[in-house]
């Protein structure tokens, strides 16, 4: 049996000159980087390349990129690191970011900080007024974390114009979960939008899982999450895994130079796989913005009234089609998808939706082959009076 992976946001596969450059870096001498002797400088070797790689790639200063464990991580030391460090007790955000965003914003709250939620549209973009709002009610020290572009729904905030109202608050630091982003729009770090702070993964790009980057301007205080060694200025203290932080550089070299070939092609695709299950299942609603320029080009959500996007994401795994329903972070849970309860969706729609993203190794077969699926479980399930009779 055929199958088609589509799951990319989740993860995307090694890219094939990314994991060679691996192997080579592995089959090193490599000891630890924080050791003085030949192995331990054969490592830091690896790590100060890939940091003039990553800064490389993205335009920014090699003292402005940290190393962590992945977006997550990324993501929290952003914030409690930079709430902490500037003795900051608002914390903004918005209704559709990352789980590792938002439930790090709740415990931030539960230890006393003051949580915003901000609104989006029916699209999935922040309400720009109610951020204006927000910012002057804050009066003082304030983190606003809104991401560039979303996991679920693909959809691209206007970070041009959230860096604009932040920076007209003096106090106010903008941190941006560009996870998504990276190798898909650009800039792909969202730096020449303004932010002081943007999260990255590695294996969202075609390098290994479990490394990240956070990008922090320099004037940006950061307080630790863990305390140990001195490495990543004090900041992320660990022995670092060389040879797996030179491959997620080389990643990302990789993902920034094609970002716009990529883009071009996965867009095309994706309007072919929208026209076609359109035409297929009359009552399917795609999810997001309706311009294809707010919306990241490899990816399409969907929702099925009347089904159970689990159930659905399922039954399509047994024929041959790896999708998901809504992020991989929360697919164990019986919850609706969080977004799509934000964009105006009552808990059954919430919990209709699958999302469908395209990568590198992506082919306009797959992408057939994943409507002609769709179709084979839709006829069966009708033929049993299965889950699925609404499509």
């Amino acid at each position: 049996m055929k199958r088609v992976y589509l799951d990319h946001n989740s993860t995307t596969p090694l890219l094939p000159e990314v994991e060679a450059y691996w192997e080579e870096c592995r089959a090193r001498q490599l000891g630890n980087p924080s050791s003085p002797h030949t192995s331990g400088r054969a490592a830091r070797d690896l790590i100060d390349r890939a940091r003039e790689r990553v800064a490389g790639a993205l335009g920014v200063h090699e003292d402005e990129v940290l190393f962590t464990s992945g977006g997550t991580e990324s993501n929290n030391l952003a914030l409690r690191g930079a709430l902490t460090a500037a003795r900051a007790s608002h914390l903004v955000t918005t209704a559709v970011e990352h789980s590792s965003v938002l439930e790090a914003a709740r415990a931030l709250e539960k230890d006393g900080c003051v949580l915003e939620v901000l609104p989006v549209d029916g699209g999935g973009r922040v309400d720009l007024a109610a951020l204006e709002a927000a910012l002057e009610a804050a009066g003082g020290p304030t983190l606003v974390s809104i991401q560039t572009a979303n996991n679920e729904i693909g959809a691209i905030q206007p970070m041009a114009e959230v860096a604009d109202l932040v920076r007209a608050h003096a106090e106010a630091i903008l941190h941006t979960d560009a996870v998504q982003a990276l190798g898909r729009i650009r800039p792909p770090l969202a730096v020449a939008e303004g932010p002081d702070l943007a999260s990255y993964s590695a294996h969202k790009a075609g390098g290994p899982i479990g490394v990240g980057v956070l990008f922090r301007k320099r004037s940006v205080r950061l307080a630790p999450l863990l305390h140990g060694g001195g490495q990543e200025e004090g900041l992320r203290p660990g022995t670092e895994n060389a040879a797996a932080i030179a491959a997620a550089a080389f990643a990302v070299e990789i993902a920034v130079a094609n970002t716009e070939t990529f883009g071009e092609r996965a867009r095309a695709f994706v309007k072919v796989l929208w026209n076609e299950l359109r035409d297929a299942f009359p009552n399917v609603r795609r999810m997001g913005p309706e311009e294809d320029a707010a919306r990241l080009p490899n990816t399409l959500a969907l929702v099925f009234p009347g089904t159970d996007g689990k159930v659905l994401v399922t039954a399509l795994d047994v024929a041959g089609l790896e999708v998901s329903a809504g992020s991989a972070c929360a697919s164990g849970s019986i919850e609706p998808s969080h977004v799509l309860v934000a964009l105006g969706c009552d808990d059954d729609e919430a919990r209709a939706g699958i999302r469908l993203s395209l990568g590198w190794n992506t082919t306009r077969e797959d992408c057939a082959h994943a409507v002609d699926t769709l179709r084979k479980v839709a006829s069966a399930s009708r033929a049993s009076r299965g889950a699925f009779g609404a499509l």
